[in-house]
């Protein structure tokens, strides 16, 4: 089966936690963000995905790459999703929106969150890269 492609987004607060996001009808928790649109880039998807599910406008240019990770998928039994993962400085989020549910600020060794994040995004992070 065809991997799940995203792009997400790591925004942390002034604690060093890491904003997360639970769609509605789902329980895990992962990075604000998703599929791109046919003929978007991964920063573009990024940014518009960010102004969706958290109405923060935010800029392509304020986007770090992190690199590209792949995991389980969380949602979707034996899919892998390969994610675009960007870092954007800190912005304040109000409440979610669309098909967000509910927004949580995440630590580090959180293991209850997602499996991109658990596995793959988090190490990346707590080593400082």
């Amino acid at each position: 089966m065809e991997p799940i492609r995203v792009s997400a987004v790591v925004i942390r607060d002034g604690d060093g936690r890491v904003l997360t996001v639970r769609k509605q009808n789902t329980s895990m928790f992962m990075l604000p963000g998703g599929k791109p649109d046919p003929g978007e880039g991964p920063a573009d998807a990024a940014v518009r995905e960010c102004f969706e599910e958290l109405g923060v406008a935010i800029e392509v240019g304020d986007l770090r790459s992190l690199g590209e990770f792949e995991a389980d998928a969380a949602n979707e039994a034996g899919r892998r999703v390969i994610a675009d993962v960007f870092e954007h400085p800190y912005v304040r989020v109000d409440a979610p929106r669309a098909e967000i549910a509910e927004l949580e600020w995440r630590e580090l060794d959180d293991e209850t969150v997602a499996p991109l994040l658990r596995d793959a995004v988090f190490p990346v992070l707590r080593a400082g890269r």
